[in-house]
């Protein structure tokens, strides 16, 4: 993991999408030592993130050239990218300027891997480097067990781990991070609508009892997009009743975990952070 150490400046830049990711990271990196630089999405990015930060830029979705001149502006060298983009978004708010369609133009793949790699490329032009996204988040990262009282059942452990398996296909082709399982039963996938809307339908679909499975892809470029959850997260899951979140753990993010923890004890979930390799024929070991 990145330290303070690899930041000799002591400067470090937030690229920013929506939720409360950038804002949190932005507290850790601050009790680091950093001096906190971010460039923020009209529309995207929470306002509150102007509070936590010591300079703050807003941009349109794809105005690249206006991002790296105030990354260059504060002498800026080392980003990490965090919180998403609504990709609906994309289509309907994006200003792409000259840079953004020249950069378009070029790609084969319109995948989101592709797209953010050929992103970092463009910004290290300017000697601007993208971090790894788990760089400073001791504490927030999942860590593997059970993480609440209430545990998965045999049967739910069946569920997780055959949405463990399918999220992984669904990951690797590039469509999603989150499955909603039942009975063994793919009753949502993740695409372009998010998370929380994946478990809405889910759980419309199949009632309650519903398991959401979230994981990284196979082919994860750590620098970009980790999956998160939140008590967005837990909301939204207990206006469906559903049964049990599992997700990956070590490179996924939980996001105001303690009030995540408590809204699910208060529901009745289970969370659980599941090791990257799991075994489809035997029941993890769900130690803290």
């Amino acid at each position: 993991m990145t330290s303070s150490l690899s930041i000799p400046d002591g400067r470090i830049g937030i690229i920013a999408g929506n939720g409360r990711f950038p804002i949190i990271f932005a507290d850790n990196a601050r009790k680091m030592g950093l001096q906190v630089f971010a460039v923020a999405h009209e529309g995207e990015t929470e306002s509150e993130l102007e509070q936590h930060v010591d300079r703050i830029h807003w941009v349109k979705i794809g105005q690249l050239n206006k991002l790296v001149h105030a990354f260059k502006d504060d002498g800026v060298r080392n980003v990490v990218m965090l919180g998403g983009v609504k990709k609906t978004h994309i289509y309907s708010k994006a200003r792409p300027d000259f840079r953004v369609l020249a950069l378009a133009a070029k790609l084969v793949l319109w995948k989101d891997d592709d797209i953010l790699r050929a992103l970092a490329a463009e910004l290290e032009k300017d000697g601007i480097t993208i971090c790894e996204s788990t760089f400073g988040l001791d504490g927030i990262l999942v860590t593997e067990g059970s993480l609440t009282s209430r545990q998965p059942t045999k049967k739910e452990w069946g569920d997780i781990r055959y949405g463990w398996d399918i999220a992984r296909e669904t990951g690797r082709l590039d469509i999603g991070q989150c499955v909603v399982v039942k009975d063994r039963t793919i009753v949502a996938v993740e695409a372009v609508e998010g998370t929380d809307e994946a478990i809405k339908r889910g759980g419309t679909l199949a009632k309650d009892g519903v398991v959401v499975v979230k994981r990284c892809k196979p082919q994860q470029d750590l620098r970009f997009d980790l999956p998160a959850v939140g008590p967005r997260t837990i909301e939204v899951m207990r206006s469906v009743k559903a049964s049990v979140l599992a997700v990956e753990a070590g490179r996924s993010v939980m996001l105001d975990r303690e009030v995540l923890l408590r809204d699910a004890e208060d529901a009745g979930i289970a969370v659980v952070g599941v090791a990257r390799e799991v075994e489809s024929t035997a029941t993890p070991t769900a130690s803290v």
